[in-house]
């Protein structure tokens, strides 16, 4: 009896019990399938976005960065026609080159062969240590109110007549450390000319160089192949170096005056003679007019 109605209901719960539809276990294997070619097509736009259009864009900047000859000769082209025009004036290259600074000019170690183009306003140049050859009368023809000339350490050998001529204010003139031979005519109004280190001899300084500089107090000429001290040395000197040249002998009125014993030179601080191939204390009266003897040998 009891096995009849096991049986009963296992019949009747039977039709209750269906499989799941296969639609839905196609439409997971399709999903699976689906979501395997969604990551590859992912992956490949990912690829195409880095990589392709990444190496366009290098192209791109390639052909932006490194442009063709055309284009870089049409660059220069242009770069050239758009630079202003030289102006015409002389002042503007030297105080380039050169330092201008309220009215002096300061050319000191670049390299200048000749004496460059001044404003006309210069007063003072300063023009050492560089490669200078010669100097002419036109260097300083429309610079009038010069007064300090320095060219120390160049290589001028030659200075034509009339360089200083027309320089009626110049007070200061330095052509030391040259390889001058002779001396030029020099302005009235110089306090100071400084000439050694040259390779100046007595026959190159005329007999009156000095006579007429009234205001000249300090004399160099040390260093250079002087035979004698130069002649008619002004009053107004106060300092004179001779030291080192190739001076043998002076006179009685190389400084004072033989026929005038009562002559006294009291502007005269110092006569530098060392270095000369003289013996100063066989000259006695040679300094009795001086207040203080030269520096040189005495015995």
């Amino acid at each position: 009896m009891k096995t009849l109605q096991s049986t009963l209901l296992l019949f009747l719960f039977v039709p209750l019990i269906k499989p799941a539809p296969p639609s839905q276990q196609d439409s997971r294997i399709i999903y699976d399938y689906g979501t395997d070619n969604l990551e590859e097509t992912f992956f490949s736009q990912d690829y195409e976005d880095k990589y392709l259009d990444g190496k366009s864009t290098k192209e791109k900047e390639t052909m932006i960065i490194v442009p063709d000859e055309k284009s870089f000769q049409l660059q220069k082209d242009e770069s050239i026609t758009q630079l202003p025009p030289k102006k015409e004036n002389d002042e503007m290259p030297t105080c380039l080159l050169c330092v201008c600074l309220s009215g002096s000019v300061y050319c000191e170690e670049v390299d200048i062969d000749a004496v460059p183009p001044l404003p006309k306003e210069s007063a003072y140049l300063y023009a050492r240590f560089n490669k200078i050859k010669k100097l002419t009368a036109k260097d300083f023809a429309d610079i009038p109110n010069l007064r300090r000339l320095d060219f120390t350490g160049n290589l001028i050998e030659d200075i034509e007549d009339g360089t200083f001529s027309k320089l009626s204010l110049l007070e200061e003139l330095t052509l030391a450390e040259n390889q001058l031979l002779k001396l030029p005519v020099l302005p009235p109004k110089l306090t100071l000319f400084n000439a050694k280190y040259n390779k100046i001899k007595s026959r190159g300084i005329k007999a009156n160089a000095f006579k007429k500089l009234n205001n000249l107090s300090f004399l160099y000429l040390d260093h250079n192949a002087l035979e004698s001290v130069p002649l008619n040395l002004p009053e107004s000197l106060r300092v004179i170096h001779l030291q080192f040249n190739n001076i043998t002998s002076i006179t009685d009125d190389t400084f004072c005056k033989a026929n005038d014993t009562s002559y006294i030179r009291d502007r005269i601080e110092e006569i530098r003679l060392e270095g000369n191939p003289i013996i100063l204390g066989k000259h006695p009266n040679s300094f009795i007019c001086l207040k203080r003897l030269p520096v040189g040998s005495y015995i």
